[in-house]
């Protein structure tokens, strides 16, 4: 497989951390461009193509807008559209923004997302409804047998880890806690201050069997954008973190009524994929930003990429492994789980924090960071899921 390491690096990076439900979604993720933009130390005339990064989960489509954040910025653009599935919209956003940039049909490429998901479900929730407003896809026949939201069908997972393995529900709730104490070390993270402990996590609501409140994802407002060029040109901006790898695989790829599926990801291709182009070991992670919208999947990808045996994930997050101080800090902004929501977006603007080293109280010392997307499940009431691995770090 071709190496590409050091050949394209993001060299800007904005975001606008919310809630902020006094502004559209659309304001807000031009705003994060602009910052991008401006971090990169360019203007917009030096940008030549724009990708809207939108998350579809698999319960249904975001209604969106008319309107691109790339006009409202004034951008040149030689080419703008939406891409993205589920969680993986920065591995996709990438890997079509790396076409171009090879091709010679860009020079300066900035890829942009936002949610307005927070203000969204406070507006339902005035309306006497639970959730976020979606367009239901046809063709889902779950839902008259209860399967309502994400939480639903990724609580079938959990369980069947728990049958096979003996994962408890504390164990779970150890992931839970170690992000939160990463959060608390975070100031733009919503539950920053705010300490949980296993007790916590087992006194709070039972939302789903086996998954407490505490083991689901935040609800976020905001917007997330870097931009993405070649190594040359990365060369005169103010830190660049290089793209050692990418990788991408597919949950669809084997029969999905076979039980392990129900216990693992589909890690390995895209696992195999980016540590060939990167030439690196798992050893050489120095923190991992795993896709986390519920506790359950970051288990089963501490055990998929290979840093616990499959079936001892629960012992291995139960001993500290990922918190603070631990052998493979994990999720180092609170992630999902504690943070702010934008798929694995949340991952990608730590990864580059931390390599950049302005991570403040949180920062590890680190050359390379793994970064996880997850989601856009194509069968419903199933999980049939893309997975994507992205690994950064700083020029060899």
């Amino acid at each position: 497989m071709t190496k590409f390491a050091d050949q394209y690096a993001i060299v800007g990076l904005g975001s606008v951390i919310g809630p902020h439900p006094e502004v559209s979604g659309r304001a807000m993720q031009a705003e994060a461009a602009r910052l991008a933009i401006e971090d990169a130390g360019l203007v917009p005339s030096d940008i030549d193509g724009a990708l809207d990064l939108k998350r579809q989960g698999g319960g249904g489509d975001r209604p969106g807008y008319t309107d691109s954040f790339a006009r409202m910025l004034g951008l040149p653009v030689n080419f703008y559209y939406s891409i993205g599935r589920g969680g993986s919209i920065a591995g996709l956003g990438i890997a079509t923004a790396l076409g171009f940039l090879q091709a010679g049909l860009a020079k300066y490429v900035v890829c942009s997302n936002f949610v307005e998901d927070w203000s969204n479900s406070r507006k339902t929730r005035a309306e006497g409804k639970i959730g976020m407003a979606h367009t239901p896809r046809r063709g889902h026949y779950g839902t008259p047998f209860g399967d309502l939201r994400a939480v639903s069908h990724h609580s079938f997972f959990a369980s069947r880890h728990m049958h096979e393995y003996g994962t408890t529900s504390e164990q779970l709730g150890a992931i839970a806690v170690a992000q939160r104490q990463w959060a608390c070390m975070n100031p733009d993270a919503r539950m920053y201050g705010r300490p949980i402990t296993i007790e916590d996590h087992q006194a709070s609501e039972m939302v789903v069997d086996p998954y407490h409140l505490l083991d689901l994802c935040q609800v976020s407002d905001g917007a997330v954008s870097f931009v993405l060029t070649t190594a040359d040109r990365a060369e005169d901006t103010r830190s660049p973190v290089y793209l050692k790898g990418i990788g991408f695989g597919e949950a669809m790829a084997s029969l999905w009524w076979e039980k392990r599926n129900y216990t693992e990801l589909a890690v390995k291709p895209a696992k195999e994929a980016a540590f060939a182009h990167a030439g690196i070991e798992l050893a050489d992670i120095g923190h991992a930003q795993l896709y986390d919208c519920f506790t359950g999947e970051v288990l089963f990808q501490l055990e998929d990429y290979g840093w616990a045996e499959k079936g001892a994930g629960g012992e291995f997050v139960a001993s500290g492994a990922t918190a603070p101080g631990g052998s493979i800090p994990v999720n180092t902004s609170g992630g999902l789980l504690s943070a702010y929501h934008f798929g694995d977006l949340t991952g990608t603007l730590e990864a580059v924090t931390q390599l950049r080293k302005e991570a403040g109280d949180r920062q590890v010392d680190a050359n390379y960071s793994l970064v996880s997307g997850h989601g856009g499940e194509i069968l419903s009431p199933g999980m049939c899921s893309i997975h994507s691995t992205l690994i950064f770090g700083t020029k060899e």
